[in-house]
């Protein structure tokens, strides 16, 4: 079992009509993709200027009395349609159709002729959100990532080319962009998704498999979910209104109509990628913070400046908590927000704001949909006491400069590309990497280390040769010393290993 984006590839099993559906739908933008050739990748690039989003599209969703939620009391009441929801949400909702121009490596013929392939294009579907009447429209990255060209159709079957304004791989969101001229498209609103409860009722739209717009409808099973190796930002709306492939980047929507969540990917069962009822979607709150970041060009949320771990049953009770909730700070960065705000290792940080944190993933989470220079207040257990801090929220700078440096030549690890870790970078590359170390960012095709596996981007050399190390000054001296042999202390992801690489093809690993 295993979690998967449902918006690129087909399975083999395909129906005829769905195949024949895309094809009609991508003869057009695949032959434009093959004449345009290399020229074709720049029409989908980001756009340089900041997209004109009207303002209420980006804006805090406003405050709203306590709604009242109950179940169904009658038989009349079960016989109420869900119509009127999907009726308005619909023609907000559209197709994506993507191409990509493929050209493989020049291959060996008789006489050791060289042979350049048939370029070639990759044809692939997802869904997406109108947001703004002006034509933005909300999908996930790995929906568009990599397209030549770009095709959006709405519901009443209007076609329009689009073009990729912004990006973000780590949130897996892209914004594009189409002109539909004097008349404005129909959108949906964006909801506060910190409002959504276990049970509500929803509704999921999209185009699966490619079979045309379809409606599926559940509840919400989870609003915190995290761990699912997915997104950066690691918390999800989870649902079991089905999902399937074609599905990314669609809308899950309440029933007040607005969008509430992205939907994203599934929980899958067997190499078929269908929906087992476990499927996930960005929350909306967390788009608004992408949409705000596009007006500039980068993500850039706020920083706490410290760093923690979940709670086990043994500190919960040791604290006096009757459950293993929230996250146990361990270290507090010198300068940070929270160093002023007075934080200090061993505090328990309960909530932000009064919403509850239940780990570290909803910590960042709830972080991250902040504003910057923001106060919020933080419940905080110290001393077996619940204390309120008050807490001014910063952007993360760059401190140490992450300095980029290439390992020389004349070592097996040689052309590896590594970094001063700081928080400005940490939260550029994502994965809940630390705010201090050392970071690989690059291991080129022809890095000799490149068919081990190890290093990989992302990996944060703790040591060399047995010696700790805090900058990229230390790792390159280290290795420099010992070219022909050298024993790496890697952490991936919290997972340690020693890696041992001996000139000219030797290496292995093991558990740390």
């Amino acid at each position: 079992m295993g979690a998967e984006r449902h918006g690129r590839n087909w399975p083999e099993w395909q129906t005829l009509a769905a195949a024949v559906m895309t094809a009609l739908r991508t003869a057009a933008i695949a032959a434009a993709a093959l004449a345009g050739g290399v020229a074709l990748a720049l029409a989908v690039r980001p756009e340089p200027e900041a997209p004109a989003l009207s303002p209420d599209v980006v804006a805090e969703p406003a405050a709203a009395p306590p709604r009242e939620t109950r179940p169904p009391r009658s038989a009349a009441e079960m016989r109420i349609s869900f119509a009127p929801v999907a009726r308005a949400a619909q023609p907000a909702v559209v197709n994506i159709y993507t191409a990509k121009v493929v050209r493989e490596r020049a291959r060996m013929g008789p006489f050791f002729a060289l042979y350049e392939s048939q370029p070639r294009v990759e044809n692939s579907l997802g869904s997406g959100v109108i947001i703004d009447p002006k034509g933005f429209i909300i999908t996930n990255n790995h929906v568009v990532s990599g397209a030549d060209q770009i095709v959006v159709a709405l519901a009443d079957r209007r076609e329009y080319p689009a073009r990729l304004v912004f990006a973000d791989p780590r949130l897996d969101l892209a914004l594009l962009k189409v002109e539909p001229g004097a008349d404005p498209l129909p959108s949906l609103r964006l909801g506060d998704s910190d409002r959504v409860e276990v049970g509500d009722l929803v509704l999921a739209i999209g185009n699966p498999f490619g079979v045309g717009q379809t409606v599926t409808q559940g509840i919400v099973s989870a609003v915190a979910r995290s761990g699912l190796g997915i997104s950066d930002t690691q918390f999800f709306i989870q649902t079991d209104a089905a999902i399937n492939q074609g599905n990314s980047g669609g809308a899950l929507v309440n029933l007040d109509g607005e969008l509430i969540g992205v939907n994203t990917a599934i929980l899958t069962a067997g190499r078929e990628g269908g929906s087992i009822g476990l499927g996930f979607a960005i929350p909306a709150n967390m788009v608004r913070v992408f949409l705000r970041a596009a007006e500039t060009g980068r993500v850039v949320t706020a920083w706490l400046g410290a760093e923690g771990e979940p709670l086990t049953a043994r500190t919960a009770a040791a604290a006096g908590l009757d459950r293993p909730l929230g996250v146990l700070v361990t270290s507090v960065s010198p300068g940070s927000p929270a160093a002023r705000a007075g934080l200090r290792p061993g505090d328990i940080v309960v909530a932000i704001d009064g919403k509850e944190v239940s780990d570290p993933a909803a910590l960042r989470y709830r972080i991250a949909t902040l504003g910057i220079d923001q106060t919020v207040s933080l419940s905080v257990v110290r001393d077996r006491k619940t204390i309120s801090v008050p807490l001014r929220l910063a952007p993360p700078p760059e401190v140490p400069p992450r300095q980029l440096t290439r390992l020389p030549s004349g070592s097996i690890l040689a052309g590896i590309v590594i970094a001063n870790l700081s928080p400005a970078l940490a939260q550029e590359l994502g994965a809940g990497l630390p705010e201090r170390g050392v970071v690989v960012v690059e291991v080129p095709p022809d890095a000799p280390a490149r068919v081990t596996g190890f290093p990989r981007p992302g990996d944060v050399v703790e040591a060399v040769n047995g010696e700790r190390v805090a900058s990229v000054g230390d790792v390159a001296r280290l290795v420099e010393a010992s070219p022909r042999e050298t024993l790496l202390r890697l952490n991936r992801g919290g997972q340690r290993a020693d890696c041992l690489f001996q000139a000219p093809a030797r290496w292995g690993c093991r558990t740390a």
